[in-house]
């Protein structure tokens, strides 16, 4: 698992709230409001725009609750990506197919966690929930699509005088 880039393993949208996401193959994200067909997506300039987890944070969970490997589906995340770690993006840009994201901080657990995965589920979650992220430019993605960070661009700043 690098900081250098990942892959996308698996893409849902939620259309309403309370309901199963319906799991695809591609999405389109849309500039400043997310996935289309997401329920997120109809509040525009909302930080929390898409939701991501790593592949690699699910067995684990599952270890902790002694539980059957768990359904992507049931941790309320839009992508879980594999091969890289996500909180090294933590302040950073990055590129998934033709969309570029940024990230806006952690997707903490919420007590949600516990219907989902059962008593001890919120626990399980707490430091791999993941991150949240702002689409900026718009684009299709897919499953299998490459996460790459943006290189970090380190202005310097000049005295005068």
């Amino acid at each position: 698992m690098t900081p250098e880039g990942g892959r996308i393993e698996w893409i849902a949208v939620r259309p309403q709230r309370r309901q199963p996401p319906l799991v695809v193959r591609s999405v389109l994200a849309i500039a400043n409001r997310g996935f289309e067909g997401d329920r997120a997506s109809v509040r525009s300039g909302k930080p929390r725009q898409v939701s991501l987890i790593q592949a690699e944070h699910l067995p684990m969970i599952a270890q902790q609750l002694d539980l059957p490997p768990i359904d992507p589906a049931l941790l309320r995340r839009n992508l879980v990506v594999s091969g890289t770690d996500l909180l090294a993006l933590r302040f950073a840009r990055f590129r998934i197919g033709e969309a570029l994201f940024e990230t806006t901080g952690l997707c903490d657990p919420c007590s949600r966690m516990e219907e989902a995965l059962g008593e001890g589920g919120f626990e399980a979650m707490r430091d791999r929930g993941g991150i949240t992220a702002r689409v900026l430019v718009g684009g299709l993605i897919r499953v299998g699509d490459a996460l790459v960070p943006e290189p970090v661009v380190r202005l310097v700043r000049r005295g005068l005088g």
